[in-house]
């Protein structure tokens, strides 16, 4: 029997052709979408399901799912799919995150033009009959400094761009090392400050996350240059749209350009009906290109997996065959997580990751292990990546990946290891899966343990002294958090010595302040990581 798949939002006649001429059946009901309780009642007829964005699958519409196999979202971000909910489900949820790239980008760099030269403002003008040339006096692009924060995959575009300008390119990006910016043709700088005192221009492109919320916060465009302009095509939450809207007022801000805002659909915001301040609905990737792309690139992908058991591009499943998944489905989760601590424990830009596989897990899918220990890594920094595009984000910033395998070597019937190279150190982890299928952390930075790995883990390094123990426990039931599982390890008597605690809730950030006021640990610091 055929597969059959709902498409519930607007694609474009030439994706749906795809699933027909791949002997798929295929319901096209673009405004389906838009009715919750009618897509609850008929989602069970479906394997597939293909959406933009204004379906909201939620763990509703998934309780009714019965059959459902695979979301495909034509574009990069899945805001509206619950992920945990369909994981739980077993359904694939696929995104395209290669699509609108360059339309993105463009819209930026026209976004920077327009505020430079005013040109909205201009138009309303003189479409109203005025001929006010001597009010709208602009800038140059040209020679100017422009910084760009988050240099991935469009924030590379937009760099590639603004040098074809002949602007002097200021880059801040953690993640992207010296060696790959040199070749970039731009300048990276390792502090933020530089960047804002610097730039005559700030365009943003990072994914919003705990680290990045509110990047331009108050303090942060206090220190901007005066007479800076500002452009927003990434995420709202980047900035603070209330305290840029005084710097706008005061003049010290002299323009700025958003796309996107912390609020929408925006119906008012503290940026609107300010003078030489451009905003468009959520533009960014709205090309006819664009949206033809990740069109066609949804119903391949969809296409591949329902007729061939294919994977690509998927976030909550790994690019394997399904004969692969039932074997590597643990190392797999293994790999992730080893992937997860470094990424979480790491600051500074990464050179290298090396990739070690011993004994049974060094026959398997390298490939797709490699995948799952690169997106671990750099979720922290793109939540959005998954085991596809994870590579490619590394790639981008310069990192080497390195990988070896060899036959068994100690206790147990196979391992992995992963070291990260930075400018400053190494840190390795490693771990394994033991016949219950369950992932275990074995040892980190030379140490040995043997821990659980959870949902909420609190990881602390301190000298081994007498009384440690007792501080930690007494410190953690004080503020009221409960242990699971307790691991401690030491590198020799009297050395260094490291704990890593399973908790069944994240550590406050209270618990973690007490922690490190008490002066015994070098190191505190909460770890999550996802095991549904």
């Amino acid at each position: 029997m055929a597969p059959k798949v709902l498409i519930s939002d607007k694609l474009s006649a030439a994706a749906v052709q795809i699933f027909k001429d791949r002997g798929i059946e295929v319901d096209f009901q673009p405004d389906l979408g838009k009715d919750k309780d009618k897509l609850a009642e008929v989602i069970g007829n479906y394997d597939g399901l293909a959406i933009r964005s204004a379906t909201k699958v939620t763990e509703k519409i998934l309780e009714k799912a019965t059959n459902l196999k695979v979301i495909g979202r034509a574009g990069i971000g899945v805001d509206n799919v619950d992920k945990e909910a369909a994981s739980k489900k077993g359904v694939i949820v696929m995104n395209t995150p290669f699509g609108n790239m360059i339309t993105t980008a463009e819209h930026a760099i026209a976004m920077m033009f327009a505020v430079a030269r005013q040109i909205p403002e201009a138009s309303a003008s003189t479409h109203a009959g005025k001929w006010e040339k001597s009010k709208f006096m602009g800038v140059e692009l040209t020679g100017k400094t422009l910084g760009v924060i988050g240099a991935g995959n469009i924030g590379g575009i937009v760099c590639d761009r603004a040098r074809g300008l002949k602007m002097k390119v200021v880059a801040y990006d953690p993640f992207l090392s010296h060696e790959k910016a040199e070749k970039m043709g731009v300048e990276k700088v390792d502090e933020l400050d530089d960047l804002l005192q610097r730039a005559d221009f700030i365009t943003l492109h990072v994914p919003l996350t705990e680290q990045t919320k509110n990047i331009l916060s108050k303090e942060n465009l206090a220190k901007t240059k005066k007479g800076v302009r500002i452009i927003n095509c990434a995420r709202g939450g980047l900035v603070d749209e209330a305290a840029l809207a005084e710097l706008l007022k005061s003049g010290h801000v002299a323009g700025a350009a958003f796309d996107v805002f912390s609020e929408e659909p925006a119906t008012e915001n503290p940026l609107f009906n300010l003078p030489n301040v451009v905003c468009t609905p959520h533009l960014g990737a709205a090309t006819t290109e664009a949206q033809e792309n990740v069109a066609l690139q949804v119903a391949e992908q969809m296409s591949n997996y329902l007729l061939d058991g294919a994977v690509e591009n998927a976030l909550n499943m790994p690019s394997m065959t399904a004969e692969e998944a039932k074997i590597m489905g643990p190392w797999v989760a293994l790999a992730g997580h080893l992937g997860s601590f470094i990424g979480q424990m790491t600051d500074e830009p990464i050179k290298a990751i090396n990739i070690l596989y011993d004994g049974v897990v060094a026959e398997m899918n390298l490939a797709a292990l490699n995948c799952a220990v690169i997106a671990g890594i750099m979720k922290k920094v793109n939540p959005d990546v998954n085991m596809v595009s994870a590579p490619v984000v590394a790639q981008e910033r310069g990192v080497q990946i390195s990988t070896t395998n060899q036959s068994k070597s100690g206790a147990f019937d196979g391992y992995i290891k992963v070291t990260v190279v930075t400018e400053k150190r190494e840190r390795s982890i490693a771990g394994t899966c033991f016949s219950d299928g369950k992932p275990r952390f074995i040892q980190i930075k030379g140490i040995n343990i043997d821990a659980e790995v959870g949902e909420h883990m609190l990881y602390t390094t301190n000298k081994d002294v007498p009384g440690v123990i007792g501080t930690l426990g007494s410190t953690i039931g004080t503020n009221g958090a409960n242990i699971a599982n307790f691991t401690l390890g030491r590198s020799a008597a009297g050395g260094e010595a490291i704990a890593l605690l399973y908790l069944d809730d994240a550590a406050s950030p209270e618990l973690v302040k007490q922690l490190e006021a008490t002066g015994v640990f070098e190191q505190v610091k909460p770890l999550a990581f996802d095991v549904a």
